[in-house]
């Protein structure tokens, strides 16, 4: 099957509105400063942002209050052609947990990281609904460690199910990466070194021994 260039899907909504003269609202959810960077940059032309920032696999504690502030300090600081709003979800760990059991053992990008991309997204997709939002998305398309394709896939899936319009990406695409570490180098933004949840520190730590032991 091909895969689908989601870059070029959202090129043709953002020419749409901008043809009818339209600036959408859009509940973006955002897994740290650093990743929402460019998107803020790029999605701020185009719509009324407000980051949702939704994230209980945060592990330690310690951990998720510093991005939390990471976030709140980029959106204050950064210029946007249109203003950027900023909501922080609850932080329920025991929803992750949940969803993680019997996945403890999964590698990143396997079957417990879809359960979560699908926990974020649907928070996300249902506070979207609730406030009237015209669109929701998230910012983790643009992570080379994340798989745009079954993102969009979950995104789309429980929006239909929510009735609550998904807006395709691949933040990637054109360097968004690259200019991702630019604008957190600028802004001097913490950056950590794994994903998020226990799971990925824990194997991030096994990997910096490993690392060390070669040395």
């Amino acid at each position: 099957m091909n895969k689908i260039n989601y870059q070029k899907e959202l090129d043709k909504l953002i020419i749409k509105f901008t043809e009818e003269g339209q600036v959408p609202s859009l509940l973006l959810h955002s897994c740290c400063a650093p990743c929402s960077s460019y998107c803020i940059e790029y999605l701020s032309q185009f719509f009324y942002v407000t980051v949702f920032y939704y994230n209980p696999n945060i592990y330690p504690d310690e951990e998720y209050y510093h991005r939390v502030k990471e976030q709140q300090r980029f959106i204050k600081e950064f210029p946007t052609k249109y203003p950027v709003k900023f909501i922080e979800g609850d932080y329920d760990k025991s929803s992750f947990y949940e969803i993680a059991k019997g996945l403890e053992k999964e590698p990143e990008k396997g079957k417990r990281c879809h359960r979560c991309y699908d926990l974020r997204l649907r928070r996300t997709a249902a506070v979207a609904k609730e406030k009237g939002f015209d669109f929701f998305s998230t910012t983790l398309t643009i992570s080379p460690m994340k798989d745009s394709q079954v993102l969009n896939e979950i995104g789309a899936s429980i929006g239909k199910e929510l009735g609550v319009d998904w807006l395709y990406s691949d933040f990637k695409k054109r360097e968004g990466y690259k200019r991702s570490t630019e604008i957190s180098r600028e802004y001097d933004m913490y950056r950590q070194d794994y994903c998020g949840c226990v799971y990925s520190y824990n194997e991030r730590q096994l990997q910096k021994q490993a690392t060390k032991m070669e040395d």
